[in-house]
């Protein structure tokens, strides 16, 4: 239990997957203007992600290991990832409209977002078991949705500040990814 514990508290804090290691940028930029938009991204991607890394566990040491098919393992986890993004986009169409359409372009592009990969093919790197990568995969997402709303909630105080002109839009948000993966390594020290 200690072990899983451990898992789930460095992939979320100490080795953020945005702030650390810095994958899923293209999203954690793009859909951060709002609090809202930025917590609905992120249930989409604690879904994706943690979905994924059960499945890309069980095809992984179920199919291709006794298979010795291991060289196919990215193309095969792109193929899982882009079939739970095409549920989680049917879902959201139906069940939850506004949100679908507040996140547009971002919804299909968990698709290619590299953390969702990047958590799949770290789980195999270290070996984890199928407890131990979904552990992983839930706590990197839980990491990337910490991120994502911090960011919006700073974006969203941000808009109401008198910012150097030179500063306003993107620079100033790129200022404020940088002192948040700054402040993210102050975690480094828990484990």
């Amino acid at each position: 239990m200690k072990e899983l514990l451990l898992i789930a508290v460095g992939s979320a804090l100490v080795n953020n997957v945005v702030l650390s290691q810095f994958l899923g940028l293209c999203p954690f930029l793009g859909v951060s203007k709002k609090t809202s938009t930025a917590a609905g991204m992120g249930a989409a991607v604690i879904f994706v992600i943690t979905i994924a890394s059960a499945c890309t566990s069980l095809i992984y040491t179920g199919i291709l290991v006794p298979l010795d098919l291991t060289y196919l393992q990215t193309i095969v986890f792109i193929l899982v990832i882009a079939a739970l993004v095409q549920f989680v986009e049917m879902v959201l169409k139906k069940m939850v409209p506004s949100l679908y359409r507040a996140l547009g372009v971002y919804l299909p592009l968990i698709t290619t977002n590299c953390a969702v990969l990047g958590v799949a093919i770290l789980n195999v790197q270290k070996e984890y078991t199928l407890l131990k990568s979904v552990v992983n995969g839930l706590g990197t997402a839980v990491g990337f949705t910490i991120a994502i709303v911090i960011l919006a909630g700073i974006r969203e105080r941000i808009e109401y500040n008198d910012i150097a002109p030179s500063f306003k839009g993107m620079p100033i948000v790129l200022v404020t990814a940088g002192l948040m993966a700054i402040a993210f390594m102050g975690f480094a020290g828990v484990i």
